[in-house]
């Protein structure tokens, strides 16, 4: 039978927090729970748990904050990060926190047990070390031989461990070498501990970084190294990302060896490079978008440029006529409001088209709906002229303010409009509708044309990357997987339709934020 924890779950989310403390009690768990991070972090002072479940995105103090606050206060205790789907960021983040896993919503029972089970095994496995580290220390061995003795009479302790553990005497031969490391090193353990030094497992510069760092005090302070991430020279001359934990031994005084415990971070590095491919593919598909919208913003501008050079060259004749009085200076001051007003009008076209194409990292903040929408009619509106579609507008009156990134939202809006007027290609209307649902404190927005519609057939793969019914040169297909991995990343959903009056309908639902 599994072993039972004692398991505190922090979940701003009642309904998680009552379904999983069911499931968690029914396998025979001892569950506490807390609706948020401040009160998680008391629960754990007063009676610290084993292993702590906690939701990323909460109000208040988020799974970030309290994941580093326990390391640092409480790192006996195991953590386990729950995120939404397509936040891989905020999961590679609390990897390199020490979080010994992170599981995505929705939680299903197989994954929930499947992460319980590997912080059990961390949680037993640096039990063991640290009994065995603490031996060592009492034992303070006088010499390699009582060393080695010590090393294999422990061996059982350490064999099971997901982490590598490397030990040395106080000259540097290896002496540890548990199964984790020979399969991460590639070195047999007879290699290793046939002369093997410790800083074999390193470039030498990254040697000398190593050595330098455990007896400075960034890492722990002296003689401890915690989260230290470097390259381990494997077999081959292959270099592995690993992060290394480690501690001098002493005897009276005395340097009597070193032990180190090596993290494969292989994987996180994988999730790093999905990431960056992501940012790549949205930035992709956003310069397409630029493109398009570059000619119709470029004939957005020239009729108010037009009007102004007319209007300007107005005035100087009226200047020339002499001084400005009666009816001259009404027309001049008249003139001189036009220029202003279509000043203003290049200008934040301009504006927005910059605001559109820079290249940001995602930052989330209050997002303007109405605003929103306004920014995207502002930029695709002569395109839409130029296409003989109509704009209607069904936007309700003080909307709530959204939880985003105001450029992924724009972008995501963009891409359906073009889709809509590729749709239309003989015209047609546009509707862009948003509206509160205050049952689910969402906010619906919908993008809908009156074109043909989507064929039955494809309406279930329209999502997937390159998927297109275009024709060749007209689209890679990227940009409703863009936008579905938009909506993703905000923990909304999109779906789409064909209306029963004709055409597509594609609608946005986004979360509020929390209230409080």
């Amino acid at each position: 039978m599994p072993q039972a924890w004692n398991i505190l779950l922090i979940d701003d989310e009642e309904d998680i927090r009552d379904v999983m403390s069911v499931t968690l009690a029914d396998a025979g768990h001892r569950v506490r729970t807390a609706a948020d991070g401040a009160a998680g972090i008391r629960l754990c002072a007063d009676a610290p748990p084993e292993i702590v479940i906690t939701d990323i995105r909460m109000p208040g103090m988020n799974g970030l904050q309290v994941l580093e606050h326990l390391k640092a206060h409480h790192p006996e205790i195991e953590v386990i990060v729950a995120t939404a789907f397509g936040e891989m960021e905020l999961a590679i983040r609390a990897l390199q926190l020490d979080a010994s896993d992170f599981i995505t919503k929705p939680i299903s029972s197989e994954n929930l047990f499947l992460a319980i089970e590997r912080a059990g095994e961390r949680l037993s496995s640096r039990r063991r070390l640290k009994e065995y580290t603490q031996l060592l220390e009492r034992e303070k061995a006088a010499t390699s031989q009582q060393l080695l003795k010590t090393i294999a009479f422990q061996r059982n302790l350490i064999e099971s461990s997901m982490d590598g553990i490397l030990g040395s005497d106080e000259k540097g031969r290896v002496l540890i070498y548990n199964g984790s490391m020979e399969r991460l090193a590639g070195f047999s353990r007879r290699e290793a501990l046939a002369g093997m030094d410790f800083d074999r497992f390193f470039s030498p510069a990254e040697a000398e970084r190593f050595q330098r760092e455990l007896a400075g005090e960034g890492f722990g302070g002296p003689g401890r190294l915690m989260l230290f991430e470097t390259l381990l020279k494997a077999k081959g001359g292959r270099e592995i990302p690993v992060q290394v934990s480690a501690v001098s031994l002493m005897d009276e005084g005395r340097p009597a060896g070193r032990v180190g415990f090596f993290r494969d971070l292989r994987a996180m590095r994988q999730l790093e490079r999905e990431i960056a491919d992501q940012a790549r593919i949205l930035h992709q598909d956003k310069m397409m978008s630029l493109g398009r919208l570059a000619a119709s913003v470029v004939h957005e501008i020239n009729n108010p440029l037009s009007g102004i050079l007319n209007y300007i060259r107005l005035m100087a004749k009226l200047l020339g006529q002499g001084p400005l009085t009666g009816e001259r200076q009404e027309k001049f001051a008249r003139y001189l409001g036009i220029i202003d007003s279509e000043t203003g009008r290049c200008s934040q076209i301009v504006s927005g088209l910059l605001s559109f194409s820079r290249r940001s990292p995602a930052a989330f903040g209050p997002v303007d709906v109405e605003e929103l929408i306004r920014r995207c009619v502002l930029l695709s509106r002569h395109k839409l002229e130029l296409s003989r579609i109509r704009i209607d507008l069904q936007v309700a009156s003080g909307l709530p303010a959204l939880a985003g990134d105001f450029n992924q939202l724009q972008q995501c809006l963009i891409n359906l409009i073009f889709n809509a007027i590729d749709a239309m290609a003989g015209g047609g209307t546009l509707t862009l509708a948003a509206r509160p649902d205050g049952a689910a404190r969402t906010v619906v927005i919908t993008v809908r044309d009156t074109g043909p519609g989507i064929p039955p057939e494809h309406l279930a793969n329209i999502f997937e990357p390159f998927f297109t019914t275009k024709s060749e040169g007209h689209g890679l297909g990227l940009g409703l997987s863009t936008v579905y991995g938009i909506v993703e990343r905000h923990r909304g959903t999109i779906a789409a339709e064909n209306h029963p009056e004709g055409g597509a309908a594609f609608r946005i639902t986004l979360p509020l934020p929390a209230e409080g």
